[in-house]
């Protein structure tokens, strides 16, 4: 061993020390280590890199950068791929029942190969919408010295001719609705959809990658300013040099882990980042499920005591005018986090996993731009851009996206559909009227198994112009690219028996979405829906064997994140 290797002891020591590691050692230096290697602290580089979308394209770039600042830093990286699935590529068909579920393998993965490989720290890079809430949560279940960064937006597109205006994946969402209801030609929707994506990374607006990416640094868990830089500018690069460097400084020293970071104050001010933005409601569904991971129960109405008391600070797509490649130009995540602390709405004094408080990471931060993000006092909506609704048909909570909506309350009949293929035929046809209430059950984590978003769906509406005239209510999900008079998650599940199984064609529903009503409701008295509950039969399953069938067997209600293991266990740093 060389002088200036560490002499204290790592976790990676049991691979290595000893007569009896001899064959571990083999197995290192024919991956081109050497002695001086095999002595540094090792780290597991986890990125879900590859060619199942634009999002994850350049992530293994971005990830022998990280290596390249782990080795300058005295550590030993070690590449660690995991799954991922695309959003994109399953929008919209029996795929996506995978999406969620993808989040559960990449924790576990993580989990895996940390405690099976004794790994001293972690460095994560994901940027599709469920690899930054799994790779954050396998970071706090191992509670290794850990730095997670968010791997980057696309560039907008830009419309060709002299209209010019930016374009991302959702305006061809919209545009396919256009096309059947005749206001567009499949010319028109050709050139948007070749236009919309340009490079690589996550998609352009405040959907769900980029509002992950940003509860990464309100959580602590990523360095500030990271989230917002463009996935394909070079300045990527030394930021990841950087970000690897100072995890080993938290390696060799006596930096925060994971779970003296993600605090129930932190995981508040996570809330507060996705609120102030008009976030993904998704966020709704990871935060509980990273509290889960510390230990923490903090679940859907945690979550919306923050929502309601936040306020709406940044105008960005798809409820507003901006993306993300905007919020970089202005300073990044840390103008947003910086104002939020100046009107109270932040706690500055959580640790963050350099070490530092919160409130000093975003010390220097700019002033906001008035433009893409305003002060409070010019705040867009004093509280916040998401709603949780509760009521007769949902006790557990919904969840709904109010940025950008120009009507909070709505009342029609039910227009009742047993799963999203159902529901996407009769919108298709335009077989559905002006105030109907377009309700698609049976997409609940367990009942789907999956809990599939409903992008397809809702983009449709839009393009067809009836967006802002009807309301849809599922108990599965939808995309962060979601806008419109649209509540997702709502529970308990029509599998769990939730009111809204007992629903029929008809039914008058009442969402008013107003602060402090918040409300959503079926005029039905609760005997009616008891009996109507008590009256249905078990629903013919789904024979999905595998993944799918272990899933529906494991998972928690979607209010409690809709994570899959009891959480009893604490995993300890020095855990074999």
């Amino acid at each position: 061993m060389s002088n200036d290797q560490p002499t204290r002891k790592f976790r990676s020591a049991t691979l290595v020390e000893g007569t009896i590691r001899a064959t571990t050692r083999s197995f290192l230096h024919a991956l081109g280590q050497d002695e001086d290697d095999i002595a540094r602290p090792h780290i597991g580089v986890f990125h879900t890199g590859g060619e199942m979308s634009p999002c994850n394209l350049n992530l293994r770039e971005q990830a022998q950068h990280a290596r390249t600042g782990i080795y300058a830093g005295g550590g030993t990286p070690h590449e660690c791929p995991v799954v991922s699935i695309s959003d994109g590529l399953t929008m919209a068909h029996s795929g996506m029942r995978f999406s969620l579920i993808s989040r559960e393998l990449i924790a576990d993965s993580v989990e895996a190969s940390v405690r099976g490989h004794q790994w001293d720290g972690i460095f994560g890079i994901g940027a599709c919408d469920k690899n930054l809430p799994g790779l954050m949560m396998g970071m706090v279940r191992c509670n290794v010295p850990s730095v997670f960064v968010h791997g980057g937006s696309a560039l907008p597109g830009q419309m060709p001719g002299p209209d010019g205006r930016d374009l991302n994946v959702v305006d061809t969402y919209e545009t396919i609705g256009k096309v059947l209801a005749g206001d567009a030609t499949q010319a028109e929707l050709d050139t948007i959809s070749r236009a919309c994506l340009p490079t690589a990374g996550a998609c352009a607006g405040q959907f769900t990658a980029n509002t992950m990416g940003m509860v990464s640094e309100a959580l602590g868990l990523a360095p500030i300013g990271s989230s917002m830089v463009p996935a394909v500018f070079s300045e990527r690069a030394p930021l990841m040099r950087r970000a690897g460097k100072q995890l080993m400084k938290a390696v060799m020293g006596d930096a925060p882990l994971p779970r003296d970071v993600v605090t129930r104050q932190a995981l508040e001010n996570a809330c507060a980042v996705v609120s102030a933005t008009g976030g993904s409601t998704n966020a709704a569904l990871h935060i509980p499920a990273i509290a889960h991971e510390a230990g923490i129960q903090f679940h859907l109405d945690d979550v919306a005591e923050v929502f309601a008391r936040t306020p709406l600070i940044a105008d960005l797509r798809p409820g507003g005018q901006y993306l993300a490649r905007d919020v970089y130009y202005t300073g990044g995540t840390a103008v947003i986090l910086r104002e939020l602390l100046r009107s109270g709405h932040l706690h500055g004094d959580t640790l963050t996993w350099t070490g530092r408080t919160l409130a000093e990471e975003i010390a220097g931060a700019n002033e906001p731009d008035g433009r893409v993000v305003r002060r409070f006092e010019d705040a867009i909506s004093k509280d916040g851009g998401l709603a949780v609704l509760k009521g007769n048909l949902c006790p557990d909570g919904a969840l709904l996206k109010t940025a950008g909506l120009k009507t909070l309350v709505h009342r029609g009949p039910a227009r009742v559909f047993e799963s999203e293929e159902e529901a996407q035929a009769a919108v298709q046809a335009l077989r559905y009227q002006p105030g109907d209430v377009i309700v698609i059950r049976n997409e609940g984590p367990k009942g789907s198994p999956g809990m599939r978003e409903m992008l397809g769906i809702t983009a449709l509406l839009y393009g067809q112009g009836m967006g802002d005239q009807v309301a849809l209510l599922t108990d599965g999900r939808f995309s962060g690219a979601t806008r419109g008079l649209c509540i997702g998650y709502a529970g308990p599940e029509a599998a769990d028996k939730g009111p809204i199984a007992a629903l029929r064609d008809g039914d008058i529903i009442h969402i008013d979405a107003r602060a402090p009503t918040r409300s959503i409701t079926v005029e039905l008295s609760a005997e009616t829906i008891a009996q109507r509950l008590a009256q249905l039969g078990v629903r013919p399953g789904i024979a999905h064997g595998g993944l799918l069938e272990k899933y529906a067997l494991t998972v928690r209600p979607s209010h409690q994140g809709a994570v899959t293991h009891s959480g009893a266990v604490t995993w300890l740093r020095d855990a074999s």
